[in-house]
């Protein structure tokens, strides 16, 4: 991590600590998650406990505490993408990738993260993939729409 880089985050933020969401955001957006010495630097430039900027970054699923991949797989398990065979999209994602929800591969490509709702029922099963959405995937589409991200 680069004291510099969170340093120049502040700056642009003006050390408010009324921006404390939007610093986590550009940090998180900066390393792909937000590494415990960009919290601790957070804190002490915004002038707030580490224990409230810890409390932020834990809160907002859109934060990780832990580093992800360069893409983030997303797949909805909600009622209606369920029904429509989300389970199975999971094992074709698990299979091909060989890992499961909450984990990043070893060549650190790919982090896979389930939801409950995307609200997209009508199209389901849905996965997305950083921030393009895929509807009406089957288990035949996922090994190509990985392609478009990485080799397999």
């Amino acid at each position: 991590m680069e004291s510099v880089k969170i340093d120049r985050i502040l700056r642009r933020h003006q050390n408010q600590k009324s921006a404390l969401i939007s610093i986590l955001q550009d940090i998180q957006t900066e390393y792909n998650y937000l590494p415990k010495e960009a919290l601790e630097r957070v804190a002490g430039g915004i002038g707030v406990p580490l224990s409230r900027v810890y409390s932020t970054g834990t809160f907002f699923r859109a934060f990780s505490l832990e580093p992800r991949g360069k893409h983030l797989i997303t797949v909805c398990l909600g009622t209606a993408c369920h029904v429509r065979g989300a389970s199975r999209i999971m094992e074709e994602i698990e299979r091909i990738l060989g890992i499961k929800p909450g984990d990043t591969t070893e060549d650190g490509n790919f982090t896979l993260e389930t939801v409950n709702c995307l609200g997209c029922c009508a199209i389901g099963p849905i996965m997305v993939v950083d921030d393009k959405y895929f509807g009406e995937v089957t288990t035949a589409k996922v090994a190509s729409i990985l392609r478009n991200y990485e080799k397999i």
